[in-house]
């Protein structure tokens, strides 16, 4: 703590609150995103962790442009996101060259692959998001690009999907990359003057409830330009090459009001001294960030700060002080703070990332998220190319049980949660009304039925994200099973207690990718 405290802060802070800083920091109140933590006593400073990219041009020059950047951001260490809007449909005439536009999916499909191929600053699976907006000529093969379950697999008599289920590395379209459709003011002014969410909407839901995407991006009014966002969604941008710069709160370990009005006070002056020592992939990222300069200060903990105090999982009262504190101080500081050392002031300050790494370094629950499940059985494949299963308890809710006595069949869950949706999408309303940013959070929902759910679930579900559409930035959901490969399944406490330690082969027929493709070997 104390090295990252000062090769950041340095001497912009003065030596008091530097080294109450290292406390917050050491007690787990404060943790800085995990690009600070790795970076931390290595000479490249490549801090900040994910860039916002735009496809800015309908040209092939830009196609170039664009790949460069990906590559360059992807090889710090950060993850990308890339709003394709603006390249033409497929099969669009080409005036000039002559020929037919082959449209932004070819150009994710492209990204995709650099995406497979570069490890982020050699030690990471590459992060990617994609989206197009709801008007676009091309929107509906992009909401069909990832039905894998419905492509075939040349003449094996198999779908990718069927495939992808025995061999979840079996490579797929768009396989790496996260996609939503952008959603902006005309859908919704129409949508509140009708009451009609349109059919792009609602087959864009039926996909998700079904498969899990594309997720959805909400950029209105002020916002509308907005559409940029990093891999997982919580910043956002509307010019190309900006960057996140990420840190969060841990509320469950803050006790009172007024510890926490100090920790997100320091908090924020970390994050903006970030701003200044963090190494960039190439000048413009650079450029955009002195402009910009934005802070994704954000919480973790929520589900076990609300535990804590025998709450639901639901914003209290109380939590609504909090969320107010949050907001106000890190407003007024990032201000002033800036205004002190004479740089630009940051034009956000909020966004709540995933924290899946940081919240297990932190001993708590991650982002706005509610535990998975108190047990699960746990897939893997074994160093024999096997298919086996063990059986846990999430250390979170053991440490909860134990350290507050709590019943666990009382702890709610994602998994108990998943039939009632309308409460974890007004959760992160909720929530969002003080983030300047947004929110990455995935809803979990029961797996669809064989034939697919019905036309009334459907339209029921998309009137209620409708509903909240206007407070929210996004929104992604992931119904149960509905990728191969799913490593976690919810089970009971006392049946994950009972074979804790134990492993068992499942039996699940395992090809090669290349045995899939058939031949034998790669390249057939």
């Amino acid at each position: 703590c104390a090295t990252l405290v000062n090769e950041v802060v340095k001497d912009r802070m003065p030596k008091d609150e530097r080294d109450t800083l290292i406390q917050f920091m050491s007690d787990m109140k404060f943790i800085p995103g995990g690009r600070y933590l790795y970076y931390a006593g290595r000479p490249n400073k490549y801090y900040n962790n994910c860039y916002l990219l735009k496809a800015e041009e309908d040209t092939k020059e830009d196609w170039a442009d664009l790949a460069w950047r990906v590559t360059r951001c992807l090889m710090t260490g950060g993850g990308i996101g890339v709003d394709y809007s603006v390249y033409r449909a497929e099969g669009t005439p080409i005036k000039g060259a002559g020929g037919w536009a082959t449209g932004p999916i070819a150009t994710m499909k492209m990204i995709n692959e650099i995406g497979r191929n570069v490890m982020q600053g050699g030690s990471r699976r590459s992060a990617i998001y994609g989206s197009l907006n709801w008007q676009h000529g091309d929107i509906e093969k992009f909401l069909k690009v990832k039905d894998w379950n419905d492509q075939p697999l040349g003449k094996t008599g198999m779908t990718y999907g069927e495939a992808r289920a025995k061999d979840p590395t079996l490579p797929c379209d768009l396989d790496m990359t996260n996609i939503s459709v952008n959603y902006d003011t005309k859908w919704v002014e129409t949508y509140k003057s009708t009451g009609d969410v349109g059919a792009t909407f609602l087959t864009n839901v039926r996909k998700a409830v079904t498969t899990g995407e594309p997720g959805f991006s909400f950029n209105f009014y002020d916002k509308e330009n907005e559409t940029l966002r990093n891999a997982c969604c919580e910043v956002t941008s509307s010019d190309d090459s900006d960057v996140c710069n990420l840190g969060s709160l841990n509320l469950s370990r803050i006790s009172t009001l007024e510890e926490f009005k100090h920790v997100v006070e320091l908090a924020t002056k970390f994050l903006l001294c970030g701003t200044l020592e963090a190494k960039l992939p190439y000048d413009k990222v650079a450029k955009v960030r002195e402009k910009n300069r934005r802070l994704g200060l954000g919480l973790m903990g929520i589900h076990e700060w609300l535990i804590q105090r025998g709450s639901k999982y639901d914003v209290t009262p109380e939590l609504h002080s909090w969320l107010a504190i949050y907001r106000d101080v890190s407003n007024d500081t990032s201000s002033k703070f800036a205004s002190s050392l004479g740089v630009s002031r940051p034009v956000a300050n909020r966004s709540i990332a995933p924290t899946g790494t940081i919240g297990l370094i932190a001993g708590t629950t991650s982002g706005i998220e509610p535990i998975y499940s108190v047990a699960y059985k746990r897939r893997y494949l074994n160093n024999n190319n096997r298919w086996v299963s063990t059986y846990g308890v999430d250390f979170m809710a053991q440490e909860m049980i134990e350290r507050y006595g709590i019943d666990p069949d009382t702890i709610e869950t994602a998994s108990d949660l998943a039939n009632d949706y309308e409460r974890r999408i007004k959760f992160q309303a909720d929530v969002q009304d003080y983030v300047d940013m947004a929110i990455s959070s995935t809803i979990n929902l029961p797996g669809a039925p064989a034939d697919g759910h019905s036309d009334d679930y459907v339209s029921k579900f998309a009137n209620t994200l409708a509903s909240y559409a206007p407070r929210l930035r996004g929104f992604t959901c992931y119904p149960d099973g509905a990728r191969g490969g799913q490593p976690l399944t919810a089970v009971g406490y006392d049946e994950a207690k009972s074979k804790l330690g134990q492993t068992f082969e499942e039996h699940v027929e395992f090809h090669d990718a290349c045995d899939i493709r058939g031949g034998g070997f790669c390249g057939t």
